[in-house]
Formats: structure tokens, C-alpha cells, sequence
């Protein structure tokens, strides 16, 4: 199975004690979004976990202690840097200490295992079609050959844009295409990968593919892991990413990014927050009387030893 640290909050720049004390004991819980009275145990041992995945957007506070689970397990680790400042991005570094930061994760994870994210992109008065390309290129250039591939997407309309985010402009399909064919361009310069995330148009006319962002090709490449052939379901409509087990929880996420998804208003994070205990086993509150809790399942992806002993010897 493929464990997710995670879609639904950034656990690795406000709950890194949380994360460690969590392998350090082995297992973690997690609380379903739809169903709040259903939680499942996940055991977090290599030996019923093929891979891990990471995504933040400041990987500072576990560099020192990265290790402590890139030396047991499989690992992907994706990192959105984009153009946005703190009228945005509230709670992220800037664009020049992030870079740092992910320069310092690359070395000590190695660049096979790393992914640049430059998403959701979204336009203002502010920012604008050139200055995301600029953007997008000066980051290209200080992170160049320490990255594994760059993945985009552009922002979707969600209702609560219109009180958040009132100063977004609609990204036109004409702006897409102009914004995609600049990154295009800027990926061939510096020699990367770059690809779409969900359901984007197609702009491999730009270089730019249309791939999952978490899939088992991505993962096995990176780690040297030959996995069976299996279903990619994804999570929502035009996804392509297999599917993983998420130990995170909404309404959570501190970064305080007006465009997010994962959080239905400022002031839930901060009360969830308080919520908090780094010793507990969900990463939000504690197990309640009425809770069900259940074994999660834990399949391997990974192809079984003996076929792949008997696909050596039939090469």
C-alpha cells in the first residue's frame, strides 16, 4: 500500500513531532472525512507499507530527522513552490528560502525521489500571466538537475473563492495555453520533465505530459521497485494517480493558503489545532467513546519475488 503524508494537510511543516512519535510507535489512525465515527489503523512498518508519500510546502522542520524514515522505507517527496507571496501563501517561506529548503531535501533524499509542484496556478492583478512564466523560470534555474519532474495544474472554481479569493481572475482557456506553452518552453531549456496534474487539456504539443501524479511507474522508478500492473483509479474525475491511504485530516492545514480545498474556513484550523495531541495516534483528538475502529487494509502493489526471479530469467 501507499501511504499519504498528505492530501488533506500539511503535516510535515505543523505536526513533524506528531509524524516521528507515530513511527517511532509503529502505527497511525485515521478518521474518515465522510463517515467522522469510522477510523482505521494503519501499521507503519516496511514491511506493510510499499512506498510513502510526501507533500509540503516547507520541509524545514524534519531535514534533521528526515532520515530517521528515508532509511526504512520507500519514499517520494513532492514540494509546491510557486509564485505566490504571503497575500496568498500566509504561511509559507518565500520563493528564495523554500528553494534553499528544497535544495537541502534533495541532497539528503537524492533528486530521483523529488517533485517540484508549481500548483494550483491562478491569476490576479497581481499575478499575471508573465509574471508566472518568469516565475516558473527563475525557480527552474536555482533548482535545475535536483528534481525528478515539475507538475502543474490551474486553479478550480470552488464557491468559497468568491469570499477568499475575491480578487481572482478566471484562467481562460487562451491563458492556459499560453501559460503551458511558456513552461513548456522553459522545461526544454533546463532539460525536466513537466507534466499536468488531473484532468488539464492536453499540451503535449508544449513537451508536457499527461500523467497521475502519484503513480507506480513515478514511484518504482525512483526506487528502484517493480510493482504489479494495477488500475490507477485516481481520486477524482480525470485523475490518473494510484490510490494511497491518507493519515492526515481536513480542516487542519495552518498554511492558511486562500485557495485551498482541504480547509472550509479560516478559523477550523485553529480550532482543530487546539484539538492537537502529539501523542495521540490521530493527528486531530482522540479516539471517542462511539468510534469504530477498524484494521485498515494494507495490500502490497509490489510484484512478488518469485516473478520477478522468473521475469530475469526469461530476459
Amino acid at each position: 500500500m501507499i501511504i499519504n503524508i498528505s492530501g488533506r494537510t500539511d503535516i510535515i511543516n505543523h505536526y513533524s513531532d506528531w509524524l516521528f512519535k507515530r513511527f517511532q510507535e509503529g502505527y497511525a489512525l485515521s478518521r474518515n472525512s465522510l463517515f467522522p465515527n469510522s477510523v482505521r489503523r494503519y501499521e507503519l512498518s516496511p514491511d506493510k507499507i510499499d512506498c510513502i508519500i510526501f507533500g509540503s510546502k516547507n520541509y524545514a522542520p524534519v531535514l534533521g530527522r528526515i532520515h530517521e524514515i528515508t532509511e526504512k522505507f520507500n519514499t517520494y517527496f513532492y514540494y509546491t513552490i510557486t509564485a505566490y507571496g504571503k497575500d496568498i501563501e500566509p504561511g509559507i517561506p518565500d520563493i528564495d528560502t523554500s528553494i534553499n529548503t528544497f535544495l537541502s531535501l534533495s541532497g539528503i533524499v537524492g533528486t530521483q525521489r523529488m517533485a517540484w509542484r508549481y500548483d494550483p496556478i491562478l491569476l490576479t492583478e497581481s499575478y499575471t500571466i508573465s509574471r508566472h512564466i518568469e516565475t516558473f523560470e527563475y525557480i527552474a534555474n536555482r533548482l535545475s538537475g535536483r528534481f525528478d519532474r515539475c507538475i502543474f495544474s490551474f486553479v478550480e472554481m470552488y464557491k468559497k473563492h468568491e469570499t477568499n479569493l475575491p480578487e481572482l481572475i478566471p484562467v481562460t482557456g487562451k491563458d492556459m495555453n499560453t501559460i503551458a506553452q511558456g513552461i513548456g518552453r522553459i522545461a526544454k531549456k533546463y532539460g525536466f520533465a513537466l507534466q499536468t496534474c488531473g484532468p488539464e487539456e492536453n499540451y503535449a504539443r508544449y513537451g508536457i505530459k499527461t500523467s497521475g501524479c502519484v503513480t507506480l511507474d513515478i514511484l518504482g522508478k525512483a526506487n528502484n521497485l517493480q510493482f504489479r500492473s494495477i488500475k490507477h483509479k485516481g481520486f477524482r474525475k480525470g485523475c490518473h494517480c494510484i490510490e494511497s491511504r491518507d493519515i492526515g485530516a481536513l480542516n487542519s492545514c495552518l498554511n492558511g493558503c486562500k485557495y485551498c480545498y482541504a480547509n472550509k474556513n479560516a478559523q477550523l484550523p485553529r480550532e482543530n489545532y487546539a484539538l492537537h495531541d502529539p501523542c495521540s495516534p490521530l493527528l486531530i483528538g482522540r479516539l471517542k467513546p462511539a468510534d469504530k475502529l477498524e484494521t485498515g487494509l494494507q495490500k502490497t502493489f509490489l510484484k512478488p519475488t518469485n516473478q520477478i526471479g522468473n521475469e530475469k530469467k526469461g530476459g
